[in-house]
């Protein structure tokens, strides 16, 4: 009993650790993803993408022209200029200094961005040295009160505003583009964003932009601009998660190897008797074999509902990014295929030494 408890215990830990770590990756996607919407679409320059596009002002007008844009209030195409500046926060227990766009943006853009909504404070004002933040800012960082100034530039700008975007726990903070370029001598955007009438019309919309030769920009749907943008950030995750969970996994198989020989060892008379009857060698390791998958099994399921009792909705913020862990039934089925690989690998051995044990010696065996 107390070697397959041994077993039981290691592979939930090693299945936990795993499940936890990945859900970082995965939290990461679903807070970038969580406010993306079909009929918006992210222009860049051709061939960069985010901070390195470079989009100058005479040409990034012509984009309202384009068919498909969906017409705001006046009439006016729902297309949003942005340009982003890195800025410096502190936090508000630590002290700890985290660098984080700065978004200059157009006075349209909530238009462009319904889902958020003023909880406190007015909306900045074009022109001025105004600054809006997400609730978020307020809880992580110093300096986001109403009424503060942030010094950016030799100059302070003031929080007039806050807001909510949604559920993303992210510190986002905007200005306006034209004030944040003056300031920093700037004459193209990073951005270019549209709202389309209906996301059946990106087709007519792209074309429009490739017929254009004014033009040297690409489109993409919000959903792939957003996961090329944190591509990187999920990567260095998930390999971290399948790293330490690696490490987890030799410890967990080679307990569950050597578990696996105590229980051979004190088994030998059945093995040989098992032999005396007519069993072959193979179904002598298949029958081991699966007497560890079926010990992994539960110490999977204890894994994942650990790590799901225990991690999923954990808010965490590596490199500056505010995400919530997400615990899926898919990082669930990771944890049990990853469970039973390490049944089988702990299994093998053991398995060869059962079925190599001679007849008389197994049936000798007290």
């Amino acid at each position: 009993m107390g070697s397959v408890l041994t077993i039981v215990v290691g592979v939930a830990c090693a299945v936990g650790v795993l499940i936890s770590m990945l859900a970082m990756g995965v939290g990461v996607e679903r807070q970038a993803t969580g406010n993306v919407r079909a009929d918006r679409v992210i222009l860049s320059s051709t061939g960069a993408r985010g901070n390195q596009s470079s989009i100058p002002k005479d040409e990034a007008v012509g984009v309202r022209d384009l068919a498909g844009i969906k017409k705001g209030v006046g009439g006016a195409p729902i297309v949003v200029f942005d340009s982003l500046i890195p800025i410096e926060a502190h936090r508000r227990v630590t002290g700890v200094r985290i660098f984080f766009p700065l978004v200059g943006t157009t006075a349209n853009f909530t238009e462009y961005r319904p889902e958020i909504r003023l909880t406190d404070g007015r909306m900045f004002r074009p022109g001025l040295h105004e600054l809006i933040a997400s609730n978020p800012c307020g809880h992580q960082f110093t300096g986001f009160e109403i009424g503060d100034g942030r010094p950016i530039r030799g100059a302070d700008w003031i929080v007039v505003g806050h807001f909510e975007e949604g559920q993303t726990l992210q510190c986002v903070v905007y200005t306006d583009v034209d004030a944040l370029m003056s300031a920093f001598n700037r004459n193209t955007y990073n951005t270019v964003s549209v709202m389309l009438q209906s996301p059946a019309d990106f087709g007519a919309f792209r074309e429009a932009l490739q017929a254009n030769p004014t033009l040297h920009l690409e489109a993409q749907h919000e959903s792939e601009a957003v996961r090329e943008r944190f591509i990187g950030l999920k990567g260095i995750l998930d390999f971290a998660g399948y790293f330490v969970g690696a490490i987890m996994a030799i410890g967990a198989t080679l307990g569950a190897v050597n578990s696996l020989y105590a229980i051979v060892d004190s088994r030998r008379r059945e093995f040989g008797t098992l032999r005396a009857i007519g069993f072959g060698s193979a179904a002598i390791i298949a029958s081991i074999l699966c007497e560890s998958l079926l010990f992994a099994l539960p110490g999977a399921l204890l894994g994942g509902a650990l790590a799901w009792a225990f991690f999923n909705g954990l808010a965490a913020s590596p490199f500056g990014y505010s995400f919530q862990l997400a615990v899926t039934p898919s990082l669930g089925l990771i944890g049990i295929a990853w469970a039973l690989g390490m049944g089988m690998v702990g299994g093998l051995l053991p398995a060869l030494r059962a079925a190599r044990l001679p007849v008389a010696t197994a049936l000798r065996a007290s």
